[in-house]
């Protein structure tokens, strides 16, 4: 059986030159980046290194910009918690999208709790926002506006260019969580105008355990982990110095293979999208179709009577490794805000799983997962009594109505005796 993994906006395998360059710094330079002597400065270089590598990956203004965590999460929250604190005096509004990810829209709730307000700006159908929106939202109060660069869930790239004309204009930093597009999608924080942007190293085929924030010196951060000086201050601890140097050179990689992984991973994701459209009856794109309002790496279905989570599973028994939902929320089973906020039939999110695209995925691989999912929505739909109901002409279609009997959704709400949405 074949063995195919679509799950890279989860993680991706680490590179070799990345493993290759850290295993030193598991060994021969194990020092403290902290210490003053050889074994310190030896580690320091290695840091300084990793540092210029990841900044050149998104054309920060100097490495001293950038600062290492522990994550992604981390990143994020010390973006915007570190932002708030150090900025509470001017304001404490924040402008947000209704689709951020699970660790923004944490952060933001948390800071609720500290007096803090904040306003979710719509997006379209599509996952998009409109700039005409971000601007309303604005308000006298308001410090920091958050826009992600790609949607984690549906892969929608954002007006990052547009929203930034606005908050300059306003003179309010724009943070983007970058965590989803950072090595498959050119960023260049400096021509966008983005004041705070993290990422996630392990989604570009470096190592978990690190994660990065960029920082504009024009934008004040405090520590939210105290007890030491390392990365400038802001975050105390001692650095995990393997993951920052295998960072580096993923991050150096990205860069320099970014136009190659782009061209190679869209022709992918175009094959499959015809393929799955072309072969599977009843089943939806969320998000944008492929092209340039898309991530080249990600595609977001829904199969019409059937669950997400059984896609999933019957998807790994036959070696085929997807998603239903994001990877911070999967666990829960809950139907994705990001979804929701699209306006999608709540019937349609429950059967959601999300495809993402690697560098080593083949035209191969995607002939054999259109091949096997197509018996996997079989399978299923054979074992659905909804999909009996509609073939019977008692419930109908919301992806494609035939004007027969209720639609999926509102017979379910009739069985379960809530409201359908």
């Amino acid at each position: 059986m074949r063995s195919v993994y679509l799950d890279h906006q989860a993680s991706t395998p680490l590179l070799p030159e990345a493993l290759e360059a850290m295993t030193p710094y598991f060994t021969q330079a194990f020092g403290n980046a902290s210490s003053l002597h050889r074994y310190g400065l030896q580690v320091r270089d290695g840091i300084a290194t990793a540092r210029a590598q990841v900044a050149a990956l998104i054309n920060a203004e100097s490495p001293d910009d950038i600062i290492f965590t522990g994550n992604g999460a981390e990143a994020v929250n010390l973006a915007i918690k570190g932002f708030a604190d150090a900025n509470h005096r001017k304001g404490k509004h924040i402008v947000l999208s209704a689709t951020e990810h699970p660790t923004v829209l944490g952060s933001v709730e948390y800071l609720e709790r500290q007096g803090f307000t904040h306003t979710k700006v719509p997006v379209d159908k599509e996952g998009i926002i409109d700039p005409a929106a971000v601007r309303e939202a604005i308000t006298p109060e308001t410090i920091l506006v958050a826009v992600h660069i790609a949607n984690h869930d549906i892969g929608a790239i954002q007006p990052i260019k547009e929203i930034s004309a606005i908050t300059r204009e306003k003179g309010i930093p724009l943070f983007c969580d970058a965590v989803a597009s950072a090595g498959w999608y050119p960023i260049d924080v400096q021509a966008l105008g983005i004041q705070l942007l993290t990422l996630s190293p392990h989604r570009f085929y470096g190592p978990k355990g690190v994660g990065v924030l960029y920082r504009s010196r024009r934008a004040r951060v405090t520590s939210h982990i105290h007890g030491g000086v390392q990365e400038g201050g802001r975050r105390a601890g001692t650095e995990n110095v393997p993951a920052i140097i295998g960072a580096g050179v993923a991050a150096e990689i990205a860069l320099r293979d970014l136009n190659e992984r782009i061209a190679h991973v869209s022709r992918l994701q175009h094959k499959l999208h015809d393929g799955m459209v072309a072969s599977i009856p009843y089943i939806k794109l969320n998000g944008p179709k492929p092209g340039p309002l898309r991530l080249c790496n990600t595609l977001n279905w829904s199969t019409e009577f059937i669950e997400g989570e059984g896609q999933l599973l019957l998807c790994d028994s036959n070696g085929i490794a997807v998603a239903s939902g994001s990877s911070c929320v999967s666990k829960s089973l809950k139907v994705s805000h990001v979804l929701e906020a699209i306006g999608l039939d709540h019937a349609l999110a429950q059967g959601n799983i999300i495809m993402s695209l690697g560098k080593d995925n083949t035209e191969e691989d995607i002939d054999y997962v259109i091949e096997r999912f197509l018996k996997v929505v079989n399978t299923l739909r054979r074992m659905s009594p909804m999909w009996q109901e509609f073939e019977d002409g008692q419930i109908d279609s919301v992806i494609n109505p035939r004007g027969i009997g209720k639609s999926f959704t509102q017979h379910a709400a009739d069985v379960s005796g809530r409201p359908a949405h």
